[in-house]
């Protein structure tokens, strides 16, 4: 890990379990790693925190036009966009579907980035009420809560990139619909954008021909060598199917938030769940994009990994019946680290767009 990259000296602005009233008070002046920000922003954390709110809850949508790159680039799973107007336009749909959005930060893990710039991994569990037609479907009236993960690359107060990862599979059992009857039917929407092809099949690539790394007889240390913990974690795990490894990495009381409304607890849980997903992509490999850490609000380290897993959809078990189709997931992992193990964990990718991909093919 580079000097850059290394967990930031405090004091930085703390969000965890705090109101967000407490969070938007006036902040003292501004950090001075704060090059090119504005003024009412006191530091990276209070950035990402206090323009979300004020974009969403105030529903201040053109304040994305002083805080978005004019060329932005925005990934998803469920698709691609480029430029300013893209983000107004989704920013504004999404309201229209759920107008009482409201999102509660949970954590903000970041890291210097060599540029002056700063990347950061904001998780948001939104409560919302579907009263507007939505991508999904009509109008449910009906309430759900969501959780999200938003790492952005900031530069001079504007988001120069966005990696979006949403529960949209929770998302839509929750407002009554017949998810796998959803997925069918948007599956040839992102099929159709060439520069989501284009990307999603550059990921795919990129994973599949990752070369094995070496694999230490013991984990790097968390606290002191998050990046090197994150990797040979998930080398062991997922890449050299060291599914043992989990009850050296994990704490046994470990509880583990992962997608579509999945909660696992302790080893067993989340060794069968690790196992179901790779039966379901049995050659599939893991890449890993970002790692980022923070010290920890109560005490330990937080740490933040932006990963792709791809390979083929060619064994029975969660997805269905196998299809045969390259498929790309693309997550975010926070981990809450208390004494050298994952004492806590939020894992977030859209499900419903890797159905999408099995159904249409992409």
């Amino acid at each position: 890990m580079s000097q850059s990259d290394q967990i930031p000296p405090a004091p930085v602005t703390a969000v965890g379990q705090r109101d967000i009233s407490d969070l938007l008070q006036v902040k003292p002046r501004q950090h001075p790693s704060m090059h090119g920000f504005d003024s009412d922003y006191a530091d990276i954390v209070d950035y990402i925190i206090r323009c979300t709110h004020r974009m969403w809850e105030e529903k201040d949508v053109g304040l994305i036009e002083d805080h978005y790159g004019e060329g932005v680039e925005i990934f998803t799973l469920a698709g691609y966009s480029r430029g300013i107007d893209a983000v107004v336009e989704g920013t504004t749909k999404t309201l229209a579907a759920f107008p009482d959005r409201s999102l509660c930060g949970e954590t903000v893990i970041w890291c210097h980035k060599n540029d002056n710039g700063f990347l950061s991994s904001h998780r948001i569990i939104s409560h919302m009420t579907n009263s507007g037609n939505s991508e999904f479907g009509p109008a449910s009236g009906k309430r759900a809560t969501v959780t999200t993960i938003a790492d952005c690359l900031v530069r001079a107060n504007r988001i120069v990139e966005e990696w979006l990862v949403r529960d949209n599979l929770s998302l839509v059992l929750q407002l009554g619909m017949d998810h796998r009857a959803v997925a069918r039917r948007l599956a040839g929407d992102i099929s159709r954008q060439r520069d989501y092809r284009d990307w999603r099949e550059r990921q795919i690539d990129a994973a599949l021909s990752c070369p094995a790394a070496a694999v230490a007889a013991a984990p790097a240390a968390a606290g002191s060598d998050p990046e090197a913990f994150a990797r040979q974690a998930l080398e062991a795990i997922w890449n050299r199917r060291r599914f043992g490894a989990v009850r050296d990495i994990y704490s046994p009381t470990c509880l583990c938030y992962a997608p579509s409304g999945r909660v696992l607890f302790g080893h067993g849980e989340i060794i069968g769940y690790i196992i179901s997903l790779l039966g379901a992509l049995p050659d599939a490999r893991l890449n890993i994009d970002h790692i980022c850490a923070t010290p920890g609000d109560g005490g330990g380290s937080e740490i933040a990994v932006r990963w792709y897993l791809a390979g083929h959809h060619r064994g029975d078990g969660i997805y269905g019946a196998p299809s045969g189709h390259r498929v790309l997931i693309m997550a975010v992992t926070h981990w809450q680290i208390v004494d050298d193990k994952i004492a806590a964990e939020w894992t977030v990718f859209d499900e419903l767009a890797v159905l999408r991909q099995i159904y249409g093919g992409a």
